[in-house]
């Protein structure tokens, strides 16, 4: 029997919608027609009224970001971000307690940083960490989960505070919750008397609702960081060049139809100069780096890193994990560097790709080719990943 079209059952499955999706291994940057002098390069712009010497911001990660690292940060051009809901609040003095998660066992970790965030977050911190952040020549920027934003926010505009990042594991336009009123991003918005940034997603309609929200400023990155369990135990996320590019989109249409500028944030899963000048080139603005720069001697985690997830009762918190001290702030950005992997002086390193590109400032950088090259890592390689 002849089948006919009539008869033929068509099935649609999902896998024949399935997009391709690139990561910083997966492309490369393709020079073009120009190039400019390095020393012609600029890397500084304004981000939320904050005048940036260079596109770095520092994570809001207990084991990164703490007052010390925050002036060293804001001397060499950056800003750091302090979590509101870290040990920064919560105790006077948190030696104690990073010393008990630096030294935990591994079998232990957990329990440990369990433990260490039940404290209360205490008002009184959120005034005296602001003043000691400004004695040391630093902007005070804070970053909360939504519920605990409506509940500190204002509190920290009043203290002086110079920005406020509303910064939960997946940020949506519109959040449903039936046992409790979620937070009105755009009445929380317009209430504050300083910028809302806003974070983290990877999609374009949603990072375009948020501009549309109020956001100013738009954060990337759904688990792409070295400390962060977020694609493994949710099975959730977005390889960070497709995700920047898709966010970049609607910035780009968001100031086409109405002439304003939202920066976008590429967050997480970069580690070497050649990640962040790809990540700049997916229409990123500034980076904001955890792991690399809790590498720093001035970093509170002495050469551990670990996760800020929210809290759960029954899924891990992050993970710890070591990443060593490699020397100071300045070096790692700025250098000299003493290896070959990309991992210090990244500035350098973004200053030098962008003149071989052509790019003399970072919107310059934005028109820069990216291609597909996932043997870009290992084409003739073959001498230096021996033994690898």
């Amino acid at each position: 029997m002849t089948e006919t079209l009539a008869n033929r059952r068509v099935f649609r499955s999902k896998v024949d919608s399935i997009r391709p999706t690139y990561g910083f291994e997966d492309v490369s940057l393709a020079p073009g027609t120009d190039t400019v002098d390095p020393a012609d390069v600029v890397l500084a712009q304004a981000f939320c009224g904050i005048e940036l010497g260079i596109p770095v911001v520092a994570a809001a990660m207990d084991a990164v970001a703490d007052v010390q690292l925050s002036g060293e940060l804001a001397r060499l051009g950056g800003l750091s971000v302090l979590n509101l809901e870290g040990v920064q609040f919560r105790y006077d003095d948190p030696t104690e307690v990073l010393d008990r998660i630096i030294a935990a066992p591994d079998d232990r970790i957990q329990d440990v940083l369990a433990d260490a965030y039940l404290a209360p977050i205490r008002e009184a911190l959120i005034a005296r960490r602001i003043e000691e952040l400004h004695a040391a020549g630093s902007k005070a920027a804070f970053s909360a989960t939504p519920g605990v934003a409506l509940r500190f926010g204002e509190i920290c505009a009043e203290a002086g505070a110079d920005l406020f990042l509303v910064q939960s594991q997946v940020s949506s336009a519109r959040h449903v919750a039936s046992g409790y009123s979620p937070l009105s991003l755009e009445e929380f918005t317009r209430r504050m008397p300083i910028p809302v940034a806003v974070g983290n997603t990877t999609n374009a309609e949603a990072a375009y609702q948020l501009m549309v929200q109020g956001a100013a400023a738009i954060f990337v990155g759904v688990g792409p960081g070295a400390a962060c369990t977020t694609r493994e135990v949710l099975g959730i996320g977005i390889p960070q060049v497709t995700a920047v590019c898709d966010v970049a989109a609607a910035r780009d249409a968001y100031l086409a139809e109405t002439g304003r500028y939202v920066p976008v944030v590429a967050d997480g899963g970069m580690k070497r100069g050649g990640d962040i000048a790809k990540a700049i080139a997916s229409g990123a603005d500034v980076v904001m780096l955890g792991s690399p720069l809790a590498r720093a001697a001035e970093a509170p985690g002495r050469g551990t890193n670990w996760g800020m997830a929210a809290p759960s009762p029954v899924l891990p918190r992050g993970t710890r994990i070591k990443v060593g001290t490699v020397g100071p702030l300045d070096q790692i950005l700025n250098g000299p560097s003493h290896v070959t992997d990309g991992t210090q002086n990244l500035m350098g390193a973004l200053r030098q790709s962008m003149a071989a590109l052509g790019a003399r400032t970072l919107a310059d950088m934005h028109a820069v080719e990216i291609v597909y090259a996932p043997s870009v890592v290992t084409e003739g390689k073959s001498w230096q990943l021996r033994g690898k």
